[in-house]
């Protein structure tokens, strides 16, 4: 019993340390697992490109191409937002006369703490979100530009890496190693086909009923809902949450803004978990209660990024423990069998 309480003392004082150093280690590891997320998907290109090409000539294409679609990707949600954006700033009087009826009615009825939230709700408020949001902007750049020199140097290792690990001596971690590597990747471009599938799916849908009930930006709307989708729960939730804010002031009647607010939950909620299982079948399946878990522990640690790289790590942790006998359980616990592996050839 004693040598059993140690154990577990032990692997919590470990786990909690471990944790901490992934914390204060963010400027480094966290550029490192996005670079490791990128070079998983675009890999089958650059080995593709390289049987029939030179090698630097293919790296070169691959990150070409790699990095036209980010800078697309971002081009468009920063579009997207700062269209709507700008909307939402010029109706901030508007924002304001709703928020001040609303903690005059919660005072009104007993709930006096909602007046310590009316003094920060101003434009002093606004502008300190502002100037935090343009500091974030000079961070994200110099974090996606060590990403892309850790994509360049990834991609040219990743054949000798393979090597290395199969001339391990023990011949059980390098089986993990190289079996799970190559399981990770497929099922990583797995998640992103079927995420941006259903961010397509969700961001038409989401345009269209901008459209028919009158909604200002619809196409503005969809793009946003399409950008938002690629993070589980927190995505969908903000791009249903900033619509409803939109027609409180192009509807004069409650039930409308709430009806709008309702269908966009609608819309969220049967595209995510309706038709996205099936979609992605039994390969991709996680415990919801994980993928919260993770997008809330990830996002603690590296923020943003977190919410989005934080289930693309689950499903890595979860594949590397179906490769590992003694660890097979917490996949079976947690995620797909070993029978729901994806083909890996």
């Amino acid at each position: 019993m004693a040598t059993g309480g140690l154990k577990i003392t032990t692997g919590i004082i470990a786990a909690v340390l471990v944790t901490a150093a992934v914390a204060q280690a963010r400027s480094v590891l966290a550029p490192l697992a996005a670079a490791l997320f990128v070079i998983a998907i675009v890999w089958p290109v650059q080995k593709r490109l390289q049987s029939w090409l030179p090698k630097l000539l293919a790296l070169a294409i691959t990150v070409v191409v790699t990095t036209t679609a980010c800078v697309a990707f971002a081009s468009l949600a920063a579009w997207g937002f700062s269209r709507v954006g700008r909307s939402l700033i010029a109706d901030a009087v508007r924002y304001q006369a709703f928020y001040d009826a609303a903690v005059i009615w919660l005072d009104g009825h007993g709930i006096s703490f909602a007046g310590l939230w009316a003094e920060h709700f101003n434009v002093g408020w606004l502008l300190r979100v502002t100037q935090y949001v343009t500091g974030r902007v000079n961070t994200t750049l110099s974090f996606w530009l060590i990403v892309l020199v850790y994509v360049v140097l990834g991609l040219l290792e990743v054949e000798d890496a393979g090597r290395r690990i199969q001339r391990l001596e023990n011949r059980t971690a390098a089986r993990v190693l190289l079996e799970g590597s190559k399981a990770t990747a497929a099922k990583f471009r797995k998640y992103m086909l079927v995420r941006t599938q259903m961010s397509a799916v969700t961001g038409l849908l989401v345009g269209l009923f901008a459209a028919v009930t009158g909604l200002p930006f619809a196409f503005e709307w969809g793009v946003i809902a399409f950008v938002l989708n690629y993070i589980p729960f927190i995505g969908p939730f903000i791009a249903t949450l900033f619509p409803t804010l939109l027609a409180m002031t192009q509807f004069d009647s409650w039930p409308a803004v709430f009806g709008v607010f309702a269908c966009l939950n609608v819309i969220q909620f049967v595209v995510g978990s309706y038709i996205e299982p099936r979609v992605a079948g039994s390969t991709l399946s996680i415990s919801p209660f994980l993928v919260l878990f993770a997008i809330f522990f990830w996002s603690s640690l590296w923020g943003l990024f977190g919410t989005f790289i934080g289930v693309p790590i689950t499903l890595a942790i979860l594949t590397f423990c179906a490769e590992s006998p003694s660890a097979a359980w917490i996949a079976d616990l947690f995620g797909g069998t070993h029978e729901d592996r994806p083909e890996t050839s």
